[in-house]
């Protein structure tokens, strides 16, 4: 083998290694932006280790958080969606399943500095009188906050957020990755809403109205003329304008059934956030649209509508008899 040879087989080594080494490199670049995330962590502020959250079960007893309502297990969080703190976010980029870390968020970014302006004193007369205790939360003029202390006719309240002025500590680790769609709705709608809802997806053919684009011609100048020529009256003036022209068409939509419950009927988060959480569904899950389906199940025995206390008609005779009305004088009263 000749020196040129030699050179074009090394930078041909050199060029297979590097491609090798970039896809061994993509591989372990760890979790990004857009990733659906398994995360465990624990929360606490720093000055004096109050827990602060948790999906850690053991922790959750030894700290005597009693919440029958929700399972303390990894959460689903989307990297990048503002679903945790922005520095949390950071320092889990890049890491792998089994990977985790500590990060301090500052008070700043966490719920604020604490603002001393925020704590006022006020009328007690404001404070309904079963919250007349120091700790009681209360909502004075649309603002929440802690009542401190109620001295004579006053009472000091503190609208800071409770954990304004705390850093807040996370130690986390990222315990697994999510690929499937069903797992990701879950995920999703368990983190907005704390509920656990029968979900499905369906492809559906729907019709739909959409606009009737102009057809434009090119004249021999190649400038752009309407193609449909606007109509003059026997005066020579022209018609008004048309309103836009729409077509129905069928066109394909990815949909996600939820499966409607009084639990999510009445979940506070649902009612106030319908919109956006809907919203943030189907950007997250790249789907068209959202059903929520309610099924409404008849019940036996409810009988026709109009009839004495829901009953049937074959019940009519012996609710006379037992009123003591006489069925034939009551057709004759009634003809």
């Amino acid at each position: 083998m000749d020196e040129q040879e030699e050179s074009e087989h090394g930078q041909a080594g050199e060029t297979e290694a590097a491609e090798e080494s970039a896809e061994d490199g993509d591989e372990s670049d760890g979790v990004g932006d857009g990733d659906f995330i398994l995360l465990d962590y624990t929360a606490r502020t720093v000055e004096d280790d109050r827990l602060v959250d948790t999906t850690d079960p053991e922790i959750a007893e030894d700290e005597g958080v009693d919440d029958d309502e929700r399972e303390f297990e990894p959460r689903t969080i989307v990297i990048g969606e503002g679903h945790l703190f922005g520095s949390v976010e950071d320092d889990i980029r890049g890491k792998e399943v089994g990977e985790g870390g500590s990060v301090v968020v500052p008070a700043e970014e966490a719920f604020g500095a604490f603002d001393e302006e925020k704590v006022r004193t006020i009328s007690k007369d404001k404070i309904p009188e079963d919250d007349r205790y120091p700790g009681a939360q209360v909502r004075i003029d649309g603002e929440e906050g802690f009542v401190e202390t109620i001295i004579g006719g006053r009472a000091r309240v503190d609208f800071n957020h409770p954990l304004a002025g705390d850093d807040i500590e996370y130690d986390y680790e990222v315990v697994g990755t999510i690929d499937d769609r069903e797992e990701k709705a879950h995920g999703l709608l368990d983190m907005f809403l704390g509920l656990n809802l029968n979900i499905w997806f369906e492809t559906e053919t729907v019709e739909e109205e959409q606009l009737v684009e102009e057809e434009t011609e090119t004249d021999e100048d190649g400038e752009e003329n309407e193609a449909s020529e606007e109509i003059e009256d026997e005066d020579g003036e022209e018609d008004g304008e048309s309103g836009p022209t729409y077509e129905t068409v069928e066109v394909e939509k990815e949909s996600l059934y939820i499966e409607a419950t009084p639990q999510l009927t009445m979940n506070q988060q649902w009612m106030m956030q319908k919109q956006q959480i809907g919203q943030d569904l189907i950007d997250l899950l790249d789907i068209d649209r959202i059903v929520i389906q309610e099924t409404i199940e008849g019940s036996p025995g409810m009988g026709m509508p109009g009839m004495m206390g829901g009953m049937g008609g074959g019940d009519l005779e012996a609710a006379l008899e037992e009123a003591d009305i006489d069925a034939d004088d009551l057709a004759d009263e009634l003809e």
